[in-house]
């Protein structure tokens, strides 16, 4: 029991739910963790209740009953996100990142934190309202966001491989089709990491044609899951829509062009922002 002054106990009651995203706390969790009256706890929370609303942090539900308690839904205003979606665009065409291929170096913007913990609370915000088990995502590039994604909902991460571990036992695997060199590869998910008929959000840092991402929901398919949503950091907007294998996502950036002779790099925000 910690006994602190009211100042003191709102920020590390703003803390505490801050890092227990999408988690019911009975209050009583608070009135026995700071030795107060549930009145005084509830007062609380409605200063907190209308900061976060205020700041554009997220929402914080409350459910009555003997069952109830306070829930925090992180949500991040659309006009925030685009501001977000902007400055990823611009670190996106800095002439440096193409690549022999013309292709683009993202790695290091992967690896940013603050700027995948930003993706992920965009995605908890899209598909926060779903009833969603696990988020899933291939290795390796796509790991970051989707542990930021999960941290954001408060769920787990299940990984597939490209190539089957001996130590992830047992394992389902698919040859799957890439969308964009039309080549055949292999992905494999242990059966201990997915249970059946659950429900699963896949979020990767790139989508070209969608071979991967399709190849993913196949794989679900033979554990009788269901797919609950797609997220993508960005997406090539150079492949025509009659070769593009999945049409049902969210992208946070669209990369439309790269020309590696007068390096020149055209990216703008997502498909996200031009939804309602």
């Amino acid at each position: 029991m910690k006994k602190l002054k009211r100042s003191a106990r709102l920020v590390e009651m703003t803390q505490y739910l801050l890092s227990r995203p999408h988690t019911l706390i009975p209050l009583t969790t608070f009135a026995d963790r700071y030795g107060a009256a549930k009145s005084s706890i509830s007062e609380d929370l409605v200063i907190i209740k209308e900061v976060f609303e205020d700041e554009g942090m997220g929402e914080l539900l409350t459910l009555a009953g003997a069952a109830g308690g306070v829930k925090f839904i992180p949500k991040i205003p659309k006009e925030r996100a685009l501001v977000f979606a902007q400055e990823l665009c611009s670190q996106l065409q800095q002439k440096d990142r193409i690549l022999p291929g013309g292709y683009l170096y993202m790695s290091d913007l992967l690896g940013q934190p603050s700027l995948m913990n930003e993706a992920g609370k965009i995605f908890a915000t899209v598909f926060g309202d779903q009833d969603i088990d696990v988020v899933m995502t291939v290795e390796t590039k796509g790991i970051p966001l989707a542990y930021a994604t999960g941290a954001q909902l408060n769920l787990p991460v299940v990984l597939v491989r490209r190539d089957h571990q001996v130590t992830e036992g047992s394992a389902v695997s698919i040859n799957y089709v890439s969308g964009s060199h039309k080549s055949i590869h292999t992905m494999s998910l242990s059966r201990r990491a997915l249970k059946e008929k659950s429900k699963v959000l896949i979020v990767d840092d790139f989508m070209k044609a969608g071979g991967t991402i399709q190849g993913m929901v196949d794989l679900l398919a033979e554990f009788d899951a269901e797919v609950a949503g797609v997220g993508v950091l960005v997406e090539s907007g150079a492949v025509e829509s009659e070769e593009r294998l999945l049409h049902d996502y969210v992208s946070l950036a669209t990369l439309t062009g790269v020309d590696s002779k007068s390096k020149e790099i055209d990216v703008n925000p997502g498909n996200y922002f031009n939804k309602r």
